[in-house]
């Protein structure tokens, strides 16, 4: 690099993730242990919320459901994807990482540890709810935490957000049917009018909300307060949402852990390699295609880590509160967090190798 360098300061990882992102993993290991109590102490509670149903979804979930997503849909800007002839060698990478291959590097990975290395230790059924749990992981790329790790690694932020808009309106056509052939050549027979049900529940519904609401309030109230005075409103929503989610699924799940907690363990493996894979080959195409950091590092999370309130909702919808596929997904929550810093350190130390290939590009 030459001359002054004006790049922004270092954001420190604590002002970025704030209280519950930092210790995100910590609120999910508290979610396990005061759902379990709770189903072992008070099982009327989840007795009686298990009653209110309708076609087989729960509706006090999928108002906590709703409750988590919603924050994430109203941020996303959808004009932004008119952007997209800016450089879009970082788009190429994003996508057809996000989407032609991590779900089935997902998919591999997870069958075989579920299906062959750890088939000693867990029963076949329990291994493929285990492995449905992780298909769903995998078709569903991040959303709202990719703009953290954006601003910690300095990405471009107006970038960042093309890419997560785009990766948004693919979602919407490509989950259902990934998931459904996914799920179908593992032997898990889920109905196509369940899957629909559920994209249209968790993906359809609050994206079109978030749209329209960010639509009007701009409208009406400017950019200015709706970044620094709704946005900040609704950011405990999130959170609040998901733990109470996760408490309400481990009030169902308590048996199944208090069982077989060596699963934990075993889930958090093939979610493991198949996140530091996925960023992997992103990372290293970008660089091999001399794309600047700033995009480079943001694409590559965005694939390494999972939108993981979509895949609990579909793991809910789809197979039930006391499912292995529902705690796959917590799992998936579980290890994120600290898997993705480190990531995220990695790129930080690595950020002059993209530097350098760019400038010898343009020369």
């Amino acid at each position: 690099m030459t001359g002054t360098d004006t790049r922004p300061a270092e954001v420190s990882t604590a002002a970025a993730l704030g209280v519950f992102g930092r210790y995100l993993t910590l609120w999910v290991a508290v979610a396990i242990v005061v759902g379990v109590a709770l189903g072992q102490w008070f099982p009327q509670i989840p007795e009686t919320l298990s009653r209110y149903e309708y076609a087989n979804v729960s509706i006090p979930v999928a108002i906590l459901i709703w409750a988590m997503i919603f924050p994430m849909m109203v941020q996303v800007d959808f004009g932004a994807v008119l952007g997209v002839r800016r450089e879009p060698r970082g788009l190429i990478v994003t996508t057809v990482v996000n989407w032609l291959i991590k779900p089935f590097t997902m998919f591999a990975i997870a069958w075989m540890f579920f299906m062959v290395i750890f088939a000693p230790f867990i029963e076949e059924q329990l291994a493929r709810d285990y492995l449905a749990g992780a298909i769903l992981l995998g078709a569903a790329p991040c959303t709202a935490m990719v703009f953290v790790w954006s601003l910690l690694t300095r990405g471009d932020p107006a970038y960042t957000l093309v890419q997560v808009a785009l990766n948004d309106l693919i979602m919407l056509v490509a989950f259902a049917p990934i998931v459904v052939f996914l799920l179908g050549i593992s032997d898990i027979a889920v109905p196509w009018d369940t899957v629909a049900l559920s994209v249209l529940l968790y993906i359809v519904i609050p994206l079109a909300a978030g749209y329209l609401t960010r639509r009007v309030l701009l409208a009406r109230r400017g950019q200015t307060w709706f970044n620094d005075v709704f946005i900040r409103r609704i950011g405990v929503v999130t959170p609040t949402g998901l733990i109470l989610t996760l408490v309400l699924l481990f009030a169902f799940q308590g048996e199944v852990i208090l069982d077989n907690p060596l699963h934990i363990a075993l889930i958090a493996v093939p979610l493991t390699i198949q996140t530091v894979l996925i960023f992997a080959i992103a990372y290293r195409w970008m660089r091999a295609w001399r794309i600047r950091h700033a995009v480079a590092a943001p694409g590559a999370l965005i694939g390494a880590s999972n939108f993981f309130e979509l895949a609990v909702a579909a793991a809910i919808a789809l197979f039930g509160l006391q499912s292995g596929a529902a705690l796959a997904t917590v799992v998936g929550v579980l290890v994120e967090v600290p898997l993705m810093l480190a990531l995220v350190r990695y790129a930080n130390r690595t950020r002059d190798r993209f530097d350098i290939a760019v400038d010898v590009a343009a020369a």
